[in-house]
């Protein structure tokens, strides 16, 4: 897209907090932390050819680990989160005390998805595992970890998650100001995450990463080495979702297994697939128009949804199978 129209789009989301209600404003709050997740995929499986289905487990890890802080810091002085309470803990786990301090919890929003990406990739990577058994094994990380969520209640929350969060920095969170400042954050970290994405995917990198995804035995003739370029992409696309995770949970007010699991994580390639999985912009497109569809559809009709969100991947395969942004290009092209 034209440098001009990403800086009108972007301004257009600046002022969002003027022209939309508290309601609406946390939605698109939402939504825009999904497109910064969406973006990692567009890298991993557009342009690397590596099909994740279990980017919930670091869109969970990112979410958890700022959730964590924030139920702390709501606790007005009292010794143990409620949920601990109410599952009869004496004292608070040695392994959530950093979580008292909001520096190292976001530093775990990044490094926590990047540490358990980086060992994930490494073993499964190094062993050449790819296509349809990478995308079976990540589906399968992922529905581990909501089982564990689920199985420690007294210390995860278990299948209700973490909410009732009440401030975050000394800022109280309910308030307009803090939800426009809120806002804007998510907005730059968004653009900042696009640049990032669309700068790699025009460099050298991005010209070897696609190498690999159409010619992976002409790229070892040549002497590369596919590992290194293909980690990076993966721990690249787990940092991404544990920052969208992390903003989706503040924007939301909960995080919880919903969040990291099975169904999200194909519900994240839907979006990815219908934007168009080739395009950083295509990819945020298809996050706000597929949840703000999405929205519209369970409201009036809560049985609904799942069929058209079916049909739009099929329809996405079969007819746009590079999304919506491919189908932009291809009107471009037309005298």
């Amino acid at each position: 897209m034209p440098r001009a129209a990403i800086l009108v789009g972007a301004g257009a989301l600046a002022l969002m907090p003027a022209v939309l209600g508290p309601y609406d404003l946390a939605l698109l709050g939402r939504f825009l932390s999904l497109a910064i997740a969406a973006l990692g995929l567009v890298l991993l499986w557009g342009h690397g050819g590596l099909l994740s289905l279990g980017q919930g487990l670091f869109f969970g890890l990112g979410g958890y680990a700022l959730a964590m802080h924030l139920k702390l810091a709501g606790t007005d002085g009292a010794a143990l989160p409620d949920f601990m309470v109410w599952s009869g803990l004496e004292r608070l786990p040695w392994w959530w005390r950093p979580f008292e301090s909001p520096v190292f919890a976001l530093a775990a929003v990044v490094v926590l998805p990047a540490l358990v990406a980086l060992l994930l990739g490494w073993s499964l990577l190094r062993r050449r595992v790819t296509g349809p058994y990478f995308a079976i094994l990540t589906q399968a990380l992922a529905l581990a970890f909501v089982t564990l969520i689920i199985g420690r209640q007294a210390v995860t929350g278990g299948f209700n998650g973490l909410t009732d969060f009440r401030t975050f920095l000394g800022v109280d969170l309910p308030t307009r100001e803090a939800r426009t400042a809120l806002h804007f954050v998510t907005v730059l970290l968004l653009l900042a995450a696009w640049l990032a994405v669309r700068h790699a995917l025009q460099s050298r990198y991005g010209l070897a990463l696609r190498a690999l995804r159409d010619g992976e035995n002409r790229m070892r003739f040549l002497g590369y080495d596919p590992l290194p370029w293909r980690l990076a992409a993966f721990v690249a696309a787990a940092v991404l979702a544990g920052v969208g995770g992390a903003l989706h949970t503040l924007h939301a007010g909960v995080i919880s297994p919903a969040q990291a699991g099975i169904i999200f994580s194909i519900e994240l390639v839907v979006l990815v697939a219908v934007g168009g999985r080739l395009s950083p912009t295509g990819a945020i497109a298809g996050a706000l128009l597929v949840n703000f569809a999405r929205d519209r559809i369970s409201s009036a009709f809560p049985d609904l949804w799942l069929y058209v969100l079916g049909g739009l991947f099929i329809l996405s395969v079969l007819v746009l199978p590079e999304g919506l942004a491919g189908l932009g290009q291809r009107l471009r092209r037309r005298p």
